[in-house]
């Protein structure tokens, strides 16, 4: 996180991650606007180029040649990212409505969704066919399929594409293609495949197996391609519809024009405990039947749908003008013609003036003119219109390493070259969001907009002691707001006084018979989402009471809020705090009170109490020789963050991170204390060996550390390898000198984790070597599936270097 000194005080909101959004993240990254919070709420962290995919398909790029990563987009711009479902739209209040967080407040919003095939009016179609749309779940089905086929070979494999439009011919073609195995080079998962004929690098991909053409007998692969209309591609100029026929009959792609499917159902109709599991059970053997009006009746092992695209109900539901089809109607400025701070581009949005077909294209093109127009909006200018090109250049990848190129009436047939330029067009818009530039800060002149858009000096100067507090107006609303949401359930006797009755101090009853452990913690926050920061700095702070064997009681909270406009503070804290109290309430620890102040950026910490039964204490110092050691998380969360500060890291590996600190080690506690654990601490910030280290010392104990078992995150030992490490691992590293055989295992792609700072990392406990498996098998079934031994105590011979790797 980068400090930000320009108060906020306005609230720019994009969701989705279409093609439009990522560029005008980039163009905001180069040309920030002072003032100005972007949120981007999308519901995965990489968003597919379009362009690619059919490529993707067929087996020329790789995940990530072809997706464009978010986390690393929203990086550069500054930009807070929100990973989450839009369920609705509160116009009137100027809320977001999410699946799986609170509600986020906008001033300007923005859309760029993309759509969805309409599946809805076919019978059995949205139960066991498989959408275009979400891109996510094609690939996933996709590649269940080629996994199927590389394990158990099959004599014969029908496949059904609903859709003849372009999408549905290039998704029959590259099907084809990669399947029978027509591609121009093998596949391997490490080299680099270089043509030096055509002078172009390809990356050969990892994936589940070739398909050689003698694998299949002549028929046994079939490919059935449904199209309503009697041409295919009927947007496109009739020679270009003329040549794909053509291509796709020489090709044995069997085409059924002028049909219209009206039901998707199973071939054999069984019982079913659910629908879920009957979609589940059909989906993995395969048999389904496709009926079509005229009676034509097809049977396929897996059916595509690539139809007309569709919009989601809950934008028209919001109140937005839309077309026919649910989509966003706007004028020339990209303005929603109904509410005008509500912006749309890419395929969900529909040009009033300047109708156009819902094409990657067009998005890209829309990107720099969105961008433009809200930040004019925002500046309180006047708005440029946009008038999209009636005519474009398609270039129609046919699987095989060749494409058709066409534009208005000109059409060329299949050839590489057109393949190479293709793929020269399509890397080259990618480059754009991989080679970004190092960006330095924003000058720090107080400098923002007020909430008309105009630019103004900030002259208050901002207090430092108590005068730096956030106010009590934000805060009783705030707390408000989260007590309504997320009640704590029940009536604490313990708890004397708290919120529900503010004093100068919370006051809690402790049981006689119980101690009371206290811990506290605080630190910058590492993600650009305020509500996951919360949970995270939650399950942090509360690992100290679940190390100790104790039950957490009650929690006092410190933050330390970005300077900003009064609402826009009042925003950063309900997301911060729901995302705190969610996790205290869930621990049965309810919030009694904190302290909230001002500063350059987010940060966020909780003073626990708990209460623990004397014999039930967990301590650093009761490890025995005998014992093994059980870690319940990987490691790797510093080096990936620093990684992630640099746009090192991708964003399925902070996601993974992320997944990791979001659980808890409540339950892992409990799993120890009832397999007769005595000794136990956290792994946060001075690594595994220095936590390590404090139990050794505290129990007198030497151990062997098995360097090989211990669990690490994707992408940490890539990160490491790299060189980058967290700010505090150098220090951390000096607990090398404890190790007895360090020059052998230096080297060792795991040994620089030892030393990686973890947040809200995993429990390390010394359990009895007979009751290890049973810990572990439980610890898994609780959810901490990365739980590992990775070593056993022994007894003490070298005081100066107990630790020895093996």
């Amino acid at each position: 996180m980068q400090q930000n000194l320009q108060p906020i005080v306005q609230d720019l909101v994009l969701i989705g991650g279409g093609h439009s959004h990522a560029i005008a993240l980039l163009m905001f990254g180069m040309k920030p606007l002072p003032g100005v919070r972007l949120t981007l709420i999308t519901e995965k962290f990489d968003t597919p180029y379009s362009g690619m995919l059919p490529g993707h398909i067929a087996g020329f790029y790789s995940h990530d040649e072809c997706h464009i990563d978010l986390r690393r987009s929203t990086n550069f711009a500054q930009t807070q990212l929100y990973i989450d479902q839009v369920v609705g739209l509160d116009l009137e209040n100027k809320k977001v409505i999410c699946a799986n967080r609170p509600e986020v407040a906008f001033d300007v919003l923005s859309i760029d969704i993309g759509s969805t095939p309409a599946t809805i009016s076919v019978p059995g179609a949205a139960e066991y066919a498989i959408g275009a749309k979400p891109v996510s779940k094609l690939l996933e089905h996709w590649e269940q399929l080629l996994k199927n086929l590389a394990e158990k070979p099959q004599k014969s494999l029908k496949i059904a594409i609903v859709g003849g439009g372009a999408g549905g011919v290039e998704l029959s073609l590259s099907m084809q293609a990669h399947i029978k195995g027509t591609r121009d080079w093998g596949l391997g998962t490490e080299d680099w495949v270089v043509d030096r004929k055509m002078g172009s690098e390809f990356r050969s991909i990892p994936d589940f197996g070739d398909f050689p053409e003698s694998s299949f007998k002549r028929g046994a692969l079939e490919i059935h391609l449904f199209q309503r209309d009697a041409e295919l591609m009927p947007n496109y100029h009739r020679s270009v519809r003329r040549m794909v026929k053509q291509l796709l009959t020489e090709r044995g792609i069997q085409l059924h024009l002028g049909e219209s499917v009206c039901k998707v159902e199973p071939k054999h109709l069984t019982p079913s405990p659910s629908p879920q599991a009957e979609r589940g059970e059909y989906k993995e053997r395969g048999e389904y039947k496709i009926v079509c009006e005229s009676g034509l009746t097809v049977e396929c092992d897996r059916i595509f749908w690539v139809t007309q695209a569709s919009a989601p109900q809950w934008l028209k539901a919001a109140g937005l003008a839309t077309d026919e089809q649910g989509f966003i109607l706007v004028n020339d400025t990209l303005q929603s013609v109904s509410h005008p701070h509500v912006f749309a581009a890419g395929d969900i949005a529909t040009m009033v003036n300047h109708p156009r077909p819902k094409a990657g294209v067009f998005a890209v093109r829309q990107g720099k003119p969105l961008f433009e127009n809200l930040r004019r909006f925002l500046l309180g200018k006047s708005l440029k219109p946009y008038k999209p090109q009636k005519q474009y250049l398609s270039l129609i990848g046919t699987g095989d390493g060749k494409a058709i190129a066409t534009r208005g009436f000109l059409t060329l047939p299949p050839h590489k070259l057109l393949w190479l330029w293709k793929d020269w067009i399509d890397r080259r818009f990618m480059k754009r969001f991989s080679n970004l530039p190092e960006m330095s800060l924003v000058n720090n002149k107080i400098q923002m907009t007020n909430d008309k858009g105009q630019m103004t000096k900030d002259k208050v100067m901002r207090c430092a002691g108590c005068g730096s507090k956030v106010g009590s107006t934000v805060l009783e609303k705030v707390l408000y707001r989260i007590k309504r949401e997320q009640p704590l359930g029940e009536d604490r006797k313990d708890i004397i006084i708290g919120l529900d009755a503010p004093d100068d101090a919370a006051v809690v009853q402790v049981p006689a018979d119980q101690l009371m452990v206290q811990t506290i913690d605080y630190f910058r926050s590492l993600i650009n989402d305020p509500y996951i920061f919360g949970q995270i700095s939650a399950n942090h702070c509360l690992s100290d009471i679940f190390a100790m064997g104790a039950l957490p009681q009650s929690a006092l909270a410190i933050a330390t809020i970005p300077y900003a406009a009064p609402a826009k503070v009042e925003e950063t804290l309900y997301q911060l705090l729901s995302g705190a109290v969610k996790v205290l309430n869930q621990a049965q620890a309810p919030l009694v009170g904190g302290h909230t102040t001002e500063g350059a950026e987010l940060g966020f910490g909780l003073s626990c109490n708990g209460l623990a039964y004397p014999d039930r204490l967990l301590r650093k110092g009761g490890m025995q020789p005998g014992q093994v050691l059980i870690l319940t998380k990987a490691l790797g969360t510093g080096t990936l963050f620093a990684a992630d500060m640099h746009r090192q890291a991708k964003g399925g590996w902070i996601d993974g991170a992320v997944e990791s600190m979001l659980l808890s080690n409540q339950a892992a506690a409990t799993c120890f204390l009832q397999h007769g654990a005595k000794a136990c601490t956290d792994v946060t910030g001075f690594g595994l060996l220095g936590h390590l280290m404090e139990m050794v010392q505290a129990s007198g104990v030497a151990v062997e550390l098995q360097l090989e078992a211990i669990p690490v995150l994707a992408g940490a030992r890539e990160t490491v390898q790299k060189g980058i490490v967290s700010s505090l691992h150098p220090e951390n590293l000096r607990a090398s000198r404890y190790i007895s055989n360090l020059e052998q295992w230096e080297s060792h792609s795991n040994f620089s984790l030892l030393f990686d700072p973890q947040t809200s990392g995993g429990l390390l406990a010394s359990i009895a070597e007979e009751k290890a498996n049973s810990c572990l098998a439980t610890l898994k079934a609780l959810g901490y599936v990365e739980s590992s031994i990775i070593g056993q105590v022994v007894a003490q011979v070298r005081v100066e270097k107990p630790i020895t790797l093996v």
